[in-house]
């Protein structure tokens, strides 16, 4: 999984009716307004990226099944991350096993503290500092993150140990995440 994936794009084009006439395009407007966000939130949380992909669907399939009455953008995001996270919380218990982040209340308070706006600009951000990487840092990040390669695989291709690979790795992503901050840090 890298820091750049993508949720699962859903198809609801198939609407027959004028947008916002029906209760599938109130169900589409939410999917097409909150879909990227919402998977973030479960990646964020810990989930796979094919767990985000389907919890994401399994949300927006129990929020037609409830009545659930739309009253602006801010709560319905509330009220989907809170569903979300029920989801996430039910398929930890059915694999018996915790979930990987300690604090979900934590993690929703830092989680709100963002601008939902921000997240693809630093997806941008962080992409742009990707490709300033040169040389064994950018072949390491792009093996590991795009082609998914292992440890081993990288190391006898850089010529390295995998302890090595593992050390550059971490180095690379510190390169990268104040990258990223210095970005944050030159926003208004």
């Amino acid at each position: 999984m890298n820091a750049v994936s993508q949720p699962l794009r859903m198809d609801l084009r198939r609407a027959t009716k004028p947008p916002g006439e029906g209760p599938g395009d109130r169900l589409l407007e939410l999917v097409q307004l909150h879909q990227a966000a919402l998977w973030r939130y479960l990646r964020y949380l810990g989930a796979q990226e094919s767990e985000a992909d389907d919890l994401t669907q399994d949300t927006f399939l129990a929020v037609t099944r409830s009545d659930y009455e739309h009253r602006s953008d801010a709560q319905a995001a509330c009220f989907l991350r809170t569903v979300a996270r029920r989801q996430l919380l039910t398929l930890r218990r059915r694999q018996q096993r915790e979930a990987t982040v300690i604090d979900l209340e934590a993690a929703e308070a830092v989680w709100i503290e963002r601008e939902p706006e921000l997240w693809d600009d630093q997806l941008e951000a962080l992409r742009d500092c990707v490709t300033q990487l040169e040389g064994r840092s950018r072949q390491a990040i792009d093996r590991h993150y795009r082609d998914k390669a292992s440890r081993e695989a990288i190391a006898a291709e850089l010529d390295l140990s995998p302890d090595g690979v593992k050390s550059l790795l971490r180095r690379t992503r510190a390169v990268l995440r104040e990258c990223v901050e210095r970005w944050r840090r030159s926003l208004p």
